[in-house]
């Protein structure tokens, strides 16, 4: 079991994951702290729990928003069996990655 020291709101926290999932974690322990960094500009330092909660609440949001995208792609394919994916459908998911890539490389 490895162990990663990650930085959210200038605090350390170690955190244990399975090896190997390192950089994965890294990763989004970043991706969150660019979350709380931006509450923090936006509303000021009002507590990390306070921080950490209206944090999850972004990210779940965002989660909501690619599972409902998701949703919509495979209600239309729900009568159709072992049909592949369109290419609309494709562009579609293709663009959501994408922005997400580059939420997580800006940070």
């Amino acid at each position: 079991m490895a162990q990663v020291t990650v930085v959210i709101n200038n605090r350390k926290y170690d955190i244990a994951c399975d090896d190997g999932q390192e950089k994965h974690l890294t990763n989004l322990a970043q991706y969150v702290d660019g979350k709380v960094s931006d509450l923090v500009a936006s509303v000021g330092q009002v507590g990390d729990a306070r921080l950490l909660v209206m944090t999850s609440l972004l990210v779940a949001d965002e989660l909501s928003d690619v599972y409902s995208e998701l949703g919509k792609i495979n209600e239309g394919k729900a009568d159709k069996s072992n049909t592949m994916l369109s290419a609309t459908d494709l562009e579609s998911i293709t663009s959501r990655i994408q922005k997400i890539a580059d939420k997580l490389e800006a940070i």
